[in-house]
Formats: C-alpha cells, sequence, structure tokens
C-alpha cells in the first residue's frame, strides 16, 4: 500500500485549519502539519504575485489521492489550488503503518 505526502497551499490559518481538520477527520488524510509563515512568489493571469500563504503536508495513501484532491477543490477559496503529491519511499515501519491505519 504506497503512501504519498500531498502539499497544498492555503491563503491563511483558518482555511489551513479548516481543511486539515476536515481531511483527518474523514479519514483522507492520517496526519496535516499546518506550516506558516512561507512566502509565495508565482505568475497569475500575467502577472508576477507574492503572497503569504501557509502550508499543508498532507501524508496518507496513494489511493486516496482522488478522493482527497475533490474534497481539497471542494473546500479550498483558490481558483486553482496547488495540490501537488509525493511519493514516500521510504520511512519508519510504524508510522506508515500508522498511515494505512489512520486513512480509510
Amino acid at each position: 500500500m504506497s503512501k504519498q505526502i500531498v502539499l497544498v497551499t492555503c491563503p491563511d490559518n483558518e482555511v489551513a485549519g479548516r481543511l486539515a481538520a476536515t481531511l483527518v477527520e474523514e479519514r483522507l488524510a492520517a496526519c496535516v502539519n499546518v506550516v506558516g509563515g512561507i512566502r509565495s512568489v508565482y505568475r497569475w493571469e500575467g502577472k508576477v504575485q507574492e503572497d503569504a500563504e501557509v502550508l499543508l503536508i498532507i501524508k496518507t495513501r496513494e489511493a486516496l489521492f482522488a478522493p482527497l484532491e475533490a474534497r481539497i477543490k471542494a473546500l479550498h477559496p483558490y481558483e486553482v489550488p496547488e495540490i501537488i503529491a509525493l511519493p514516500i519511499t521510504q520511512g519508519s515501519a510504524e508510522y506508515l503503518d500508522w498511515i494505512a491505519q489512520s486513512t480509510r
């Protein structure tokens, strides 16, 4: 059962906290780290933008990516939210088992 980390940026702590709690409550994620104090520089609608954001580091199973992505898109205020999945190639066996047991 493959595990992955999904990265999602949010506009503020309120949105980040609501998303994190929902994903864990609905067992789409085992754990979500909420990392504040990041700045994002990006191009949007032809202009370079710079904004303060909050990063979510979501631990889940690869098989749950599609419902996780759909739930994030349903709750996220951005027109095009960042949703990037990275495989977990190695880790503590106990922790990886816990991810599997904590997600549906």
